[in-house]
């Protein structure tokens, strides 16, 4: 049996992821150990993923988003995930409340996503030995169940969340909870078939069904219970750096592990996803952290969600120190503009010229009327008698006040 970090029974995970691309090159300073003989590349420039880290259940985990954005430099935070609780049917079915502030979380903006863990048994964390869940299984192969997963749906329509995606009996090929498959694999197989056509039912709904076991091959390989591709949209897997896997070339070329993963999905024409990993047993580990997200970026995960808190955190979790820096440098300040519907811009219907009449000429001005009398023009002064005129100029005449006149008997009247 692999173990692996527990739940409580009345714990519920909520794991916060964001739509942003991320950078795989290193800031200066970070002291990374080198690949070594690994095949995937070294880090390189941004690529479009979404991620996230587990915060807090419920309501607590919406409010801490903001935290986490300034933690990450302001890196916007657009896909949020959270485990419905698996105490009881009551719980699977949605009820209690328990979802609202994460579709109100998930209404706030259009290009928000909503990734929701749905258990496929109540009391979904006790320990339920084989030969009853062998029994839990069969009733659900034949359809006794259907009805919680159709309310369920129902709820998701209802809070205007219809698009999320359903990560259903999630590691399944474990051991750890009740809707395991390895004690009856086939009836398991039904049983999922089953509840995704309950969710497909619903008027509205436009849900992507997960299928997310843990890696490796755990207590049965995981291939055996993979229920179809036509109930399948996305096939994740959930990944923590622990053993038997002692490094992670290990953890990519293990039967059923990341590269059997990759290929399985590609062979069945689906993306994949990691709605789990983080650091485990390996301790702080730096190298795994480089080395999960450059998979990652080379492999573009629908989205992948780191757990944080301890012992496989990187924001929550004091214990890694190096591993937090790598994962801190690598994802800070990385921000996406949200995408703008473009709006067609129609030209303007030319506006219809109507003919104007031609502007009739103007009447000719009329003459004014002719006066009754015309300007007098002055009368020169006569110049006196026995006096002859001298023409000086017209300027020397305007400044004398006329013409000069010369007495022509000036020479008799001085005797």
């Amino acid at each position: 049996m692999r173990q692996r970090r527990h739940r409580a029974a009345t714990f519920t995970a909520s794991v916060l992821t964001a739509g942003a691309l991320f950078s795989l090159a290193l800031a200066p300073g970070i002291e990374v150990k080198p690949p070594g003989k690994g095949d995937d590349p070294p880090a390189r420039q941004p690529s479009a993923l979404n991620f996230g880290a587990f915060l807090d259940s419920g309501a607590l985990g919406v409010k801490q988003i903001a935290g986490l954005e300034k933690w990450l430099g302001g890196t916007d935070i657009k896909v949020g995930h959270t485990y419905l609780p698996g105490d009881s049917w009551l719980d699977i079915e949605g009820g209690a409340g328990f979802l609202d502030p994460w579709a109100a979380w998930r209404r706030e903006r259009p290009d928000r996503t909503l990734v929701l863990n749905v258990p496929m048994q109540a009391l979904n964390e006790v320990e339920v030995p084989d030969n009853r869940v062998r029994r839990l299984l069969a009733r659900g192969a034949r359809g006794q169940y259907d009805e919680h997963f159709k309310k369920l749906a129902e709820r998701l329509v209802e809070l205007k969340i219809p698009d999320t995606i359903i990560v259903l009996g999630w590691e399944m090929n474990g051991t750890t909870y009740t809707h395991r498959c390895g004690p009856d694999p086939a009836a398991w197989k039904k049983y999922w078939q089953n509840a995704v056509a309950a969710m497909r039912s619903v008027p509205g709904q436009k849900f992507r069904f997960d299928f997310a076991p843990s890696r490796g091959r755990d207590a049965v390989p995981w291939t055996e219970c993979y229920p179809g591709d036509d109930v399948v949209d996305i096939i994740g897997m959930d990944s923590y750096d622990q053993p038997p896997a002692r490094n992670f070339d290990e953890e990519v070329k293990e039967p059923y592990g990341l590269q059997q993963q990759v290929d399985f999905a590609a062979a069945h024409k689906k993306p994949i996803s990691y709605p789990e990993w983080g650091l485990f047993r390996n301790g702080d580990n730096p190298e795994y952290m480089r080395r999960m997200l450059a998979w990652m970026d080379l492999h573009k995960p629908v989205y992948n969600t780191i757990t944080d808190y301890c012992p496989h955190g990187v924001w929550g979790c004091a214990e890694n120190p190096r591993s937090s820096e790598v994962y801190r440098s690598l994802l800070h300040g990385q921000t996406v503009p949200t995408p703008q519907p473009s709006t067609p811009t129609s030209p303007a219907p030319a506006t219809p010229v109507s003919p104007q009449p031609a502007t009739p000429p103007l009447p000719a001005t009329p003459p004014l009327p002719s006066m009754s009398t015309k300007p007098v023009a002055p009368v020169a002064p006569k110049p006196p008698e026995n006096c002859s005129p001298v023409d000086l100029g017209s300027w020397v005449e305007y400044w004398m006040g006329g013409k000069l006149c010369v007495r022509l008997d000036w020479y008799s009247r001085r005797s």
